[in-house]
């Protein structure tokens, strides 16, 4: 859960750079539109982020087809990301010029970065270990690109081996 946590501060810090960065240049009109991109750039950074780091151990599926179903889970997960700022902004009425552009910035922040974010991962984390990377303990934990290997004894010699 820890590792889940430490990936999920690195994307949300990734988001909010490209959201704000988007939506305050490039895309100033279109704030749910760069909220997207951010987390989509987000998701790619979380996918081997949570594969090679925070579900190492875990796996049970093909590479092709776990990847699909990260995306799949994800593509949900920008989907409730994305409706607290629809809500703040399109229901509430949260945007300028109802509201000061500082109003309106601590109000996507809030519904977009907090709650979205809060909503989505905890869907994210029931998802992934559900479907993504349902079975524990079937890869090697690795530090760095070495694989921790544990002594087991063997059958009938008494001695141990290494294994992974």
């Amino acid at each position: 859960m820890l590792r889940f946590a430490v990936v999920g501060g690195t994307t949300f810090v990734i988001t909010n750079v490209v959201w704000y960065g988007l939506k305050l240049t490039v895309l100033d009109t279109k704030p749910i539109t760069a909220q997207a991109i951010a987390i989509v750039v987000a998701t790619i950074v979380s996918y081997v982020l949570s594969r090679e780091w925070s579900f190492q151990t875990r796996g049970g599926r093909e590479g092709h087809h776990e990847a699909a179903l990260f995306f799949l889970v994800s593509a949900i997960g920008v989907g409730l990301n994305l409706m607290p700022t629809l809500v703040s902004r399109y229901v509430f009425g949260l945007q300028v010029p109802a509201v000061s552009m500082p109003v309106q910035e601590l109000s996507d922040f809030f519904f977009g970065s907090i709650i979205g974010t809060l909503i989505a991962m905890v869907f994210r984390w029931w998802a992934f270990k559900k479907w993504v990377f349902p079975a524990a303990d079937v890869r090697p934990e690795r530090s760095g690109s070495v694989a921790h290997l544990r002594a087991v004894p063997s059958e009938g010699d008494g001695q141990s081996e290494q294994v992974a």
